[in-house]
């Protein structure tokens, strides 16, 4: 049966051209018709290096259906090659050239004496949403640029930190140079591709990491095992973006082990950090104890990254307990058994019912029909504030897309994420109080 696509709370495999606009100094190639890039970009905080309304774009027509598109895409690379001044060239497929069969690997090998690197990935919008589309930005990295680092290359201490999708995920830039300061808190030196001043240089050194630290439910886990395999490079995966004092004392831990980092370096982190995190928890105990406008019961609609991680700190840190959560990323079913799993793993014994869901109709339904006894407490994507407010309850933005906030490096992970959070969510519900 066919996917509900109504309020859908992503975009087609194409639109990993905003993976490509992460990495610094990077610039996509479309081999697609007109209009996508426009589109697919989430039109907030998306232009970057380059805007997406100037793509370089074979914006094939009718002729290169009947005829094939190669020989546009050849000139296409070529002049953006010549006029648009990039460290690294992305070409990246729509579905009319993938359906008439182009064989866009030919072309793009043409190039591979260019001055500058030319690679390409699968992006056709029928081969999945833009969560496999950035898998494949990567896949096409990891395959078509990188090589095997010799031993005495490799950097001890080095880690590769991977994350969730760039753009998609509104506080991916935050989310990242928190990580990357917490692994740096254990002695280690972390490399990420993505963001501010992060580039080829930081793709050149993937090879020579120590491991790579993958934090995320699913995303990303295919390119780790690949890097494993081709590159010789081991991999930790942490399943939950840490957001608050308990997941994060809980990865630094994690991180520690697998780098055989001294316990004593570790626990010194955590308890300095626990201090500052609890002395603020402390500082609005009687708001959190004594107020009568959030409920204690709480729904997450949002991807698999947000649903785990913030169902995790409502109920470790905040003390609520959830309702259904809804995952909404149309996560691979044979990923869903292993992150359900995580929903269980709480404190107290607590377990979460989780459902794994498209279908934005059916989710507001099981909202509107659930008895919150009080006041509902909903983090989601902006289609979920309407049902929110009907049912007058607290609504905080936290997943795409998002009409009623702007992020530029805002951040939810970590110990400082986790009173960001809070302060978000305690901000709707004094507001209901004037």
């Amino acid at each position: 049966m066919a996917k509900l696509l109504d309020k859908q709370r992503y975009k087609c495999a194409l639109a990993a051209m905003q993976t490509v606009q992460a990495i610094t100094r990077a610039i996509p190639v479309l081999h697609s018709g007109p209009g996508c890039a426009q589109k697919l970009s989430n039109g907030i905080g998306s232009s970057g290096y380059f805007s997406p309304n100037i793509f370089p774009c074979t914006s094939i027509n009718e002729k290169d259906v009947v005829f094939g598109g190669t020989k546009k895409l050849a000139s296409t690379i070529d002049n953006a090659l010549k006029v648009i001044d990039a460290d690294l060239y992305v070409v990246l497929t729509g579905c009319i050239p993938e359906i008439v069969g182009d064989d866009t690997g030919e072309v793009v090998s043409q190039f591979a004496d260019a001055e500058k690197p030319v690679i390409y990935a699968s992006t056709a919008g029928f081969k999945g949403n833009n969560y496999k589309g950035h898998e494949q930005v990567v896949d096409a990295i990891i395959s078509q640029y990188l090589k095997k680092a010799a031993d005495s290359e490799k950097v001890a201490g080095l880690v590769n930190i991977w994350a969730d999708v760039p753009y998609q995920d509104q506080f991916w830039l935050g989310n990242l140079r928190e990580l990357e300061k917490l692994v740096a808190e254990l002695g280690l030196t972390p490399n990420t591709i993505f963001g501010y001043d992060r580039g080829i240089k930081n793709i050149d050194l993937v090879p020579k990491a120590q491991f790579n630290l993958l934090v995320s439910p699913w995303v990303g886990l295919d390119n780790v095992k690949k890097m494993e395999k081709k590159l010789g490079i081991p991999y930790l995966h942490y399943p939950v973006l840490p957001v608050g004092a308990t997941e994060t004392s809980k990865f630094l831990r994690a991180v520690g082990e697998f780098a055989n980092v001294s316990k004593d370096k570790v626990e010194s982190v955590i308890a300095e950090h626990e201090k500052y995190y609890y002395y603020l928890i402390e500082r609005y105990a009687d708001l959190f104890l004594e107020n009568r406008v959030i409920n204690k019961q709480f729904s997450v609609v949002a991807d698999a990254q947000y649903a785990l991680s913030f169902t995790k700190f409502l109920v470790n840190d905040l003390g609520l307990f959830p309702a259904k959560q809804f995952i909404t990323d149309d996560t691979p079913k044979d990923r869903q058994a292993a992150i359900a799993e995580e929903f269980k793993k709480l404190n107290y014994g607590i377990q979460a019912e989780v459902e794994f869901t498209t279908d934005s109709y059916l989710i507001h339904n099981q909202i509107k029909e659930h008895d919150y006894h009080g006041y509902p407490l909903v983090l989601g994507s902006f289609f979920d504030k309407e049902v929110t407010e009907d049912l007058k309850g607290n609504f905080l933005n936290v997943a795409w897309p998002f009409q009623n906030r702007v992020v530029m490096d805002s951040f939810y992970a970590g110990y400082t994420g986790g009173i960001r959070l809070i302060e978000d969510i305690y901000t709707v519900a004094v507001q209901r109080f004037n």
